[in-house]
Formats: structure tokens, sequence, C-alpha cells
């Protein structure tokens, strides 16, 4: 008994441990978006600041632009996730219970989504969304963004579909249900937990990819957070403070977004784990 408590304090005292390195980095943004360049750039580098200037948070809304970037990173992050959910579903759908001639060869293009990174394709969509005159708009993000994250989401959505008993569909078939009635009635109330693992991973990729932003988008009316923050240095000073605020603001979502949805991840993974 006495081992197992010592074991137990070690694996504590571990683990406490990690999570101060996990949050140390947190703590540092948090403080390095309250100092001036003095304190950042003095002895007082890791410690608090001695006067905490909350004013870098309004430099970095307003003068910054902050604020329209952030309301850009909003709109393209949200129409992703919405269009990536809703394409994923009926797809997955289509895929693993209508029986139809092709279905097998469609899925398969659909995972070949996977071994193709998204910087790979710059030129070829570039040139597309050109000769369409999309740049510099919203969609210009938004149906990229969508339609690479499309392959991921079909196939966690497929894995979790495979859950669900073809009896209900069966049963509600012969109440009158259409396909479409099945679908939105008794498959997606279902999906929950997949649709928020969907949602956290099109969150992830599309609020913080760069390259596309940077190259799809040169009108500063619709720059997104992750290209936005970089206009904030200057050519010759650099205020570091409303530098870091502009970090927090854009790093914060995600944590929120993940202390409310990771429950469902869990419980995503749980019932794959089981159904293995």
């Amino acid at each position: 008994m006495k081992k197992l408590r010592v074991g137990n304090k070690i694996i504590f005292a571990v683990l406490c441990i990690w999570a101060i390195i996990q949050i140390f980095p947190l703590y540092w943004m948090f403080t390095f978006s309250l100092k001036d360049n003095s304190e950042i750039f003095g002895k007082n580098i890791i410690g608090l600041p001695h006067n905490w200037l909350w004013e870098n948070y309004t430099t970095a809304l307003t003068k910054g632009k902050v604020g329209l970037y952030f309301f850009n990173s909003i709109v393209v992050t949200g129409a992703t996730i919405l269009l990536t959910a809703i394409v994923a579903l009926m797809a997955t759908y289509a895929l693993t219970r209508m029986i139809w001639k092709g279905r097998k060869m469609m899925n398969n293009i659909f995972m070949l989504g996977l071994t193709v990174p998204i910087h790979a394709a710059i030129l070829p969509v570039f040139i597309l969304l050109s000769r369409l005159k999309m740049t510099n708009s919203y969609q210009a993000l938004i149906i990229p963004y969508a339609a690479f994250a499309l392959a991921m989401a079909i196939l966690i959505s497929s894995s979790f579909i495979e859950t669900i008993p073809k009896e209900l569909e069966e049963a509600a078939c012969i109440d009158g249900c259409s396909v479409y009635g099945i679908f939105w009635r008794v498959i997606v109330p279902l999906m929950k937990p997949a649709l928020a693992t969907i949602a956290i991973f099109t969150f992830l990729q599309a609020w913080n990819e760069l390259m596309f932003a940077v190259i799809f988008i040169s009108d500063s009316a619709y720059r997104t957070l992750s290209v936005g923050i970089q206009t904030l240095s200057g050519s010759y000073t650099t205020e570091w403070g409303p530098i870091g605020a502009a970090l927090v603001i854009a790093t914060f979502p995600t944590l929120i977004v993940y202390c409310f949805m990771s429950s469902k991840i869990q419980e995503s993974l749980v019932m794959g784990a089981v159904k293995g």
C-alpha cells in the first residue's frame, strides 16, 4: 500500500510539472500582451508586468484593425464549418447507406484528398479563383478550406454512422419518411458527437491557416487574423505589446471552442473504440 501511495504521489508530481509546462506559454503570452517594449526586452521577461497596459488591446483592436480581422476569421471559419459539416454528412449518408453504381469509386476519390497537402494545390486553386474573379472575397477562402477539410470529415462521419442501427431508418421509412426525412430527422440528430469532432478539426484548420489567406487575399477588408497580425510589425519600430494582445485574441477562441466541445470528441472516439 505504501509503495502504491508513493507511486501515486510521483505520478501526481509528474502530471503537475507537465501541466505547468503546458500552461506556461499561455501565461507568458498573456503577460507579454500587457507589457511595453522596455519590459519585454528588459529583465522582466517572464514576470508579471510592472504596469498593466490594458490599452494594448485597445490599440490592437482599433489602430491594428484586429477587430476587423477577428470578424473576418469568424465569418470564414463559421461558414467553412457549416459547409463542411453539411456536405460531409450528406456525402457520408450517400456513400454508406444508399446503394448506387460507382459509390466505392467515389469514396476512394474523396479519400484521395487525405493524401494531398493543402499547400500543394496553391497554384491551381489560385488560377481557378482568379479566372472566376473570386479572389479578395470570403468565398476565396471558404470554398478551398471546405474542400480540403471534406476528406477528413467524411472519414470521421463514416466510421461513426456505422454505429447507427439500420433498423431506425427502416422504422422511419415504414412511418412514411422520405430519404431526406430519414437523413434530417434520424441520422443528423444521432451524429452530434461526429459533428463536434468535424467542427473542431475544421475550426483549427481554417482559423490558423496562413498560406491561402496570404495569397488569395490582398485587400485588407477581407484579411483574417493570421494574416492581419503579420501587418502589425512595422518596418522600423514595432510595439510588441499590441502584437501580444492580438495573439491572445487569436488564441483564446481555440481554447474556448475545445473546452466546450472536447467532451463530444471523447464521446465520438469512445464509441469508435467500442465498435472496434
